[in-house]
């Protein structure tokens, strides 16, 4: 439900080197073993820097690398609000249904997925591109332009003007999620590459900072200049929210004017394996290959199922049911393709083995079958009752009657600010208390605040309702992200901190945008009294799997 979705507050260096020092030692054995020379000068950096001063802290900010990142993450929170909550409400007043509206939603499933082509990013060269610019700066440049194609595209097409255009805003929707998840890669890599580790936690907090101005552009600001331009609910003006997504699209140019202006960071991490340009190109065929196969499977089963569907007599559950299954059908043959061509020899089998095996093998081998799998399903469960309802928030506002400028001014301004403090909050109890307890508080707040939407539901149009749901919903969001990002950094090994890590923000947010975008269909069947009902009762499978996993785990 919070704006707080996809963004998390670090902590301060202090906490992870106190929560991180056990881990620290355990992977130093792997890297020893391995002889990662250069793994192990990372990890005593980052386990023996004394903390700075708050003097040198604050001069710290004014490093020119610290401030780029103020650039670059207001260039990575313009797109999101564009797929989620300010398309929902363009769709909303084009008349699309409900049910359509929110299975929008997946057009974001790239960010749970880019962990499947991060390594492609990371080793593959441009042409022309990485020769003039550098690697990290060639791909940061085309996903940028991708994004703003996206945008225009989008931008470009009346959704109200029949199926057709629907399925056209779908396909642009899914190319804006690709490169902005593409987008996002880029920058933690450049993150993580461009300065030493004392600094990472002030270039994470400038990030934070600009993505969260991003999302305020996006989202508050996107719904006061349709509204400006004369669309409403009602009275929907297509040329309204055409200018509104070229203008998001324009100010995308702050993040390509960045990237053309910052130097290319040095590589501080060497690579474990070389592999030639040719072997990355076949792997990229064989992810477009699998892409291809899921969109066939999706789409050519679709008149199949919605014939199941009517053959049931259109029972909501029974819908939910059928989706579920056409999915999960498209991700098998994805799968399949994908299992098919490394088994034919299509890609090199050492390279996916080093790429996708070895990260998994660590860390199942560190924690042990049992515990890893529990660590799992705590991670991709955690978010749940907070980016379930958060899909369909913005339609739940304008079915109550609340216009685009109260909408933008309670949950696109004062949204974010009360998430800031939430986060600031998070990090100043789990310093004082520890990550686990943190994690536990955040998952009790984040899952209870859910019934105070449930009395907006029978409020109504109540501004003061609104904006006391708003205030509960950012703050425990934030309060439980500080702990969460804190708790997925301890569970990566230093010798696969891309991956892992990229693997644990996949899944964090895969299963719950996944059922999020049923949630049209749940309100249809259940009303919104019952569906945030719903969203607060799986929050309490989230509890005990916290619990469990501080009785796994010797960390405060």
């Amino acid at each position: 439900m919070s704006v707080a979705n996809s963004l998390t507050s670090g902590l301060p260096q202090g906490v992870f080197r106190v929560y991180k020092r056990e881990r620290f030692v355990d992977d130093a054995v792997l890297v020893i073993n391995a002889q990662h020379q250069q793994g192990i000068r990372y990890m005593t950096e980052a386990s023996t820097t004394p903390p700075l001063g708050w003097a040198e802290s604050l001069r710290s900010f004014l490093h020119p690398r610290v401030i780029t990142m103020l650039f670059l993450g207001f260039s990575a929170g313009i797109p999101i609000l564009l797929i989620f909550s300010s398309l929902s409400l363009w769709l909303g007043e084009a008349g699309v249904e409900r049910k359509a509206v929110t299975f929008f939603s997946w057009a974001a499933l790239g960010y749970s997925f880019k962990f499947v082509w991060a390594p492609l990013v990371d080793k593959l060269p441009l042409p022309v591109l990485t020769a003039a610019l550098g690697k990290r700066r060639a791909w940061l440049l085309l996903a940028q332009a991708s994004i703003m194609l996206a945008i225009v595209l989008m931008g470009s097409i009346d959704p109200a003007a029949g199926q057709q255009n629907l399925t056209l805003m779908a396909l642009a929707a899914v190319l804006l999620g690709f490169s902005s998840a593409t987008q996002d890669i880029v920058i933690d890599a450049y993150r993580i590459e461009a300065v030493e580790t004392r600094l990472q936690a002030m270039m994470s907090s400038t990030y934070i900072a600009g993505y969260r101005l991003g999302m305020i552009v996006a989202g508050a600001g996107a719904l006061f200049l349709a509204a400006w331009l004369g669309s409403e609910k009602g009275h929907y003006l297509y040329t309204a929210w055409r200018w509104t997504y070229f203008a998001m699209a324009a100010t995308m140019l702050v993040g390509v004017v960045t990237t053309l202006v910052i130097p290319e960071p040095e590589h501080r991490q060497s690579d474990r394996h070389h592999y030639a340009v040719m072997d990355y190109s076949r792997l990229v065929l064989v992810f477009a290959c699998a892409a291809g196969g899921f969109v066939a499977a999706f789409f050519f089963s679709s008149d199949w199922f919605a014939g199941l569907q009517a053959a049931a007599g259109g029972d909501a559950f029974v819908g939910f049911g059928l989706e579920a299954i056409h999915f999960t059908l498209a991700i098998a043959v994805a799968a399949l393709v994908g299992w098919l061509l490394v088994s034919m020899g299509v890609v090199n089998r050492g390279m996916a083995r080093d790429t996708w095996l070895e990260p998994i093998k660590d860390f199942f081998q560190r924690y042990g079958m049992k515990t890893a799998l529990l660590l799992l399903a705590l991670i991709g469960l955690y978010r749940i009752t907070d980016i379930v309802p958060g899909v369909i928030s913005n339609v739940f506002y304008q079915d109550l009657g609340f216009s685009k400028p109260e909408i933008a001014t309670a949950v696109k301004t004062f949204g974010v600010v009360v998430s800031i403090a939430g986060g600031f909050l998070g990090g100043l109890f789990a310093t004082r208390y520890g990550v686990m307890r943190t994690l536990m508080l955040g998952a009790v707040l984040t899952a209870f605040t859910n019934l105070v939407f449930v009395w907006l539901a029978y409020a109504g149009h109540d501004v003061p309702v609104m904006y006391t749901a708003v205030t509960a919903d950012n703050l425990a969001a934030g309060f439980a992200s500080a702990a969460f990002v804190a708790f997925m950094s301890s569970l990566t090994s230093v010798s696969f901190t891309a991956v892992q890590y990229a693997l644990f923000s996949s899944l964090m947010t895969l299963f719950p945008k996944t059922i999020g975008g049923y949630s049209g269909t749940i309100v249809d069947a259940i009303g919104y009294p019952g569906f945030f009902t719903f969203t607060t009762l799986i929050g309490i499978p989230v509890l005990w799997l916290v619990w469990v996993a501080s009785s796994h785990l010797d960390v405060p």
